[in-house]
This record gives structure tokens, C-alpha cells and sequence, in this order.
């Protein structure tokens, strides 16, 4: 991620100025959560978003990263997903809409775009009225492999 000195439009100047315009201040630290969760390839769990925080700075505290994680997903900069296992994931909202789907097999994670994902949504909206979030869609399954193991 980009430091908060950089030029207007970077992710880090968009950050800390919205963080600034609730009246909250852009720390250090938030500035290390927002890097490391930007340099975090896809989706990171809470747990593993603390472990590398304290790696880089070791008073950093949990609550501390999960109340700025919490943060950045208020201002709509980060968002988190449930895994197959109950856990949240999160990753920076560059990153375009999406759903999972997790083989309960071997645990192989695919995302689903918003045109892969809509006939899901669509059907999910017909029949209870409801329109769901694409970023909170998790699907469980058996991938490829992991059926054509089990039908031998």
C-alpha cells in the first residue's frame, strides 16, 4: 500500500482522509494494518492479519487491528467474508465484488464474479425477495477432483 504522505488519490491519502473526516486520527499503526492487509494476497484472516502486524510492530494489540479493520470496512475500503469454517476473511475493497465457493473436501477455495454469481442471486431474490450481497455469498461444495475421487 501506498504511505499516507503520497499524493491525492492514492488509497492511502483516500484513507486517511476519510478516517480524518469522521474526526478520528490516521495513525502509524492503522497506516501498518492497512499495508499489511494490502500486501496480503487475496483474503486474510483476522488471526493472520494480527500475527503479521505484531511481526512489524509488536504492541500492536488484536483489538486494535480488528477495531481498524472494522473501520476501513465501515468506510467501505476493506470487506470479509465467512469461510467454510466460520472464520472472516478480509481483503481491500479494490477488489471486485465477489462470492466462494469452498470444496469440503481438500478446502480448494474459487471465487465467483458477479456474472458467474448472478443467476445465483437472482434465484436467491425470486424466491425469498431478498437481495443478497454478492461479497457475503459462501458456498460450500465438492470441487472437481475431490468428486472424482469419490466416484471410484
Amino acid at each position: 500500500m501506498a504511505s499516507a504522505s503520497e499524493p491525492t488519490g492514492t488509497l492511502a491519502s483516500r484513507l486517511q482522509a476519510a478516517v480524518q473526516a469522521r474526526g478520528q486520527r490516521w495513525t502509524e499503526q492503522r497506516q501498518l494494518i492497512a499495508d499489511v492487509l494490502a500486501a496480503s494476497d487475496g483474503h486474510a484472516t483476522g488471526a493472520e492479519l494480527v500475527e503479521r502486524v505484531r511481526a512489524a510492530d509488536p504492541s500492536a494489540t488484536p483489538s486494535t487491528v480488528y477495531r481498524t479493520l472494522d473501520l476501513l470496512e465501515e468506510l467501505g475500503f476493506a470487506s470479509h467474508h465467512h469461510g467454510v469454517d466460520g472464520r472472516e476473511t478480509y481483503h481491500l475493497e479494490e477488489v471486485v465484488a465477489h462470492g466462494h465457493v469452498h470444496c469440503q473436501g481438500c478446502g480448494a477455495e474459487v471465487e465467483l464474479n458477479a456474472d458467474l454469481a448472478q443467476p445465483i442471486l437472482a434465484a436467491i431474490e425470486r424466491a425469498t425477495g431478498y437481495a443478497a450481497d454478492l461479497d457475503h455469498l459462501s458456498l460450500q461444495g465438492r470441487c472437481p477432483s475431490c468428486r472424482a475421487v469419490a466416484a471410484r
